[in-house]
């Protein structure tokens, strides 16, 4: 019985170190960024919790609802007295709340832009406006040092939180607990409150102006943000500061999470968008920006990074989802219930981990140069990886197995003008690639030597073996500059070696005490 053909072995050179990781690479396929220009600094840019995750972006005196599709405005909101703060979308995706620099809080409703509830007792501006995990309580903190908790149907504060010693500019309510809230301030503090004791249960300091705060779904650690580094604290320990990091060289403004909290970004003044690792907290890919970041924030399904800028400029950077993504994701979100239709088909077309599955052989296709490989057609295999236009490697990789075999010259032999055409083009665009030249010096080599004869009767070939010749002579004289660079270099650092020798035993002498006989000579 004979053996099974083992196919084309494509050779593996070392990776030389870069620093593209996949990290790096999934980051960089937030590509062609949409710039669009608004009236005033961006201050705040929120993604709706439901499809197809619109967003708000609030800039001057009026929030605007875009479309995640078309990157196009939906509705616009201007219906405020003075600069509009913190434009939020509840998680159902109908309505959206926003204060203004007159203390007011105003409820829209995302389809007709109708004012549904208002909220008047503020009398500084309001930077903070959240709705809260209870879909009927929205949570508000302003320059007037309070942290509220409103009933929506009544218009009437549920809490007052007192004990900021100055503004309040960020704040949330916990996912885990819609009984704590998060906030923090200028005064250089986070506080935790709780709405069942009506006051401060926590305080942890940040040690700069607070600009930002999160807090992780399960509501066990907390993130701050002011000056230009940004901490985080373990609640559960009491509030103990768990991090300190400093990546930035200015205030950071903005924070936000992925969607599955396993990555956090961080906008700052210096015009950056740091990506964080939750793990160990490291910087694994930076976005630079053409002007100081003021918000940014994520699409819940990872597909869009909007960054709001402080010179009016919204950037809206889009990944292009693969289908097997979208199935699995779908998959995890739609989890089969007990008694369900789902539940009782479960298994007819896919196989369970629990369930015993006979293993099936697929027949291997061979390419196309195998297959004459196979039968010995060592010149057809060659015309085939030339014909298809494969990757220099694997050319390199079939013309290396001919070697083994014998089969060059077997392989180059009886060609004319036409069939020739294409290795020697191989050859000019790769000969002087430092991990082919050997190989490929003797394939040339070879070449010359069955081919010499005929030189002068086809002028196609009499033009690549010219190219050819240039592309060597081209080589050679660079790699002679390259050992001329390399001596004068060489010169330079022992000249330096030497210089820097001299200079030491000299600071030795100088700095040594003088001998008893030098002393002597010099008082005589």
């Amino acid at each position: 019985m004979s053996s099974e053909f083992k196919s084309l072995t494509v050779k593996k050179y070392p990776r030389l170190p870069g620093r593209k990781t996949s990290e790096s690479r999934y980051w960089r396929k937030f590509k062609s960024p949409i710039v669009v220009k608004e009236f005033a600094a961006v201050s705040t840019i929120h993604f709706s919790e439901a499809s197809p995750y619109d967003f708000a972006v609030t800039a001057s005196t009026r929030v605007q609802i875009y479309s995640s599709k078309t990157h196009q405005v939906k509705k616009t909101i201007s219906r405020f007295k003075d600069v509009a703060y913190s434009g939020t979308i509840r998680a159902d995706g109908r309505l959206v709340v926003a204060g203004d620099a007159t203390g007011l809080v105003q409820i829209f409703d995302i389809g007709s832009r109708a004012i549904l509830r208002t909220f008047r007792e503020h009398k500084h501006p309001v930077h903070v406006t959240k709705f809260s995990t209870e879909k009927t309580q929205i949570l508000t903190a302003s320059d007037d040092k309070t942290v509220r908790i409103w009933d929506m149907p009544s218009e009437a504060p549920l809490t007052v939180f007192n004990g900021h010693e100055d503004y309040i500019r960020s704040g949330m309510v916990s996912y885990d607990n819609p009984h704590l809230v998060l906030s923090g301030s200028y005064d250089q503090t986070v506080k935790l409150w709780d709405m069942r004791t009506q006051g401060c249960v926590m305080t942890m300091n940040h040690g700069a102006p607070v600009e930002a705060v999160e807090m992780f779904p399960d509501g066990g650690v907390v993130l701050s943000a002011g000056g230009p580094s940004l901490k985080v604290f373990d609640i559960l320990a009491g509030g103990r500061p768990l991090h300190s990091l400093s990546n930035h060289q200015k205030t950071i403004t903005s924070l936000c999470f992925d969607h599955s909290h396993s990555r956090l970004l961080t906008g700052s003044l210096d015009q950056h968008v740091k990506v964080y690792n939750v793990q160990d907290y490291s910087v694994v890919h930076s976005v630079k920006y053409p002007a100081p970041v003021m918000s940014v924030a994520l699409s819940p399904d990872d597909t869009h990074l909007v960054a709001g800028m402080a010179g009016g400029l919204l950037s809206i950077r889009q990944r292009i989802v693969k289908s097997e993504e979208v199935q699995t994701r779908r998959a995890q979100e739609e989890q089969i219930r007990g008694g369900s239709y789902k539940y009782f088909i479960r298994g007819q077309k896919k196989a369970a981990e629990s369930d015993f599955t006979v293993e099936s052989k697929k027949k291997r296709r061979l390419k196309e140069y195998d297959r004459y490989l196979k039968v010995f057609q060592y010149g057809n295999a060659l015309d085939a990886c030339l014909r298809t236009n494969q990757r220099a490697i694997i050319t390199v990789s079939l013309i290396q197995e001919l070697i083994h075999r014998d089969g060059l010259r077997q392989a180059l032999s009886g060609r004319d003008d036409i069939s020739l055409e294409p290795l020697a083009q191989f050859l000019v665009k790769n000969i002087n690639n430092p991990r082919y030249t050997s190989l490929l010096v003797d394939v040339t080599m070879v070449m010359i030597d069955m081919y010499t004869a005929v030189l002068g009767q086809s002028p196609l070939i009499d033009e690549l073996f010219m190219r050819l010749r240039t592309k060597v002579k081209q080589e050679i004289a660079f790699q002679r500059q390259l050992q001329s660079v390399i001596g004068s270099m060489e010169m330079l650092f022992a000249k330096s070696t030497s210089t820097s020798v001299g200079i030491a035993v000299h600071n030795e002498l100088t700095s040594a005490p003088a001998s008893p006989a030098r002393v002597s000579a010099t008082s005589s």
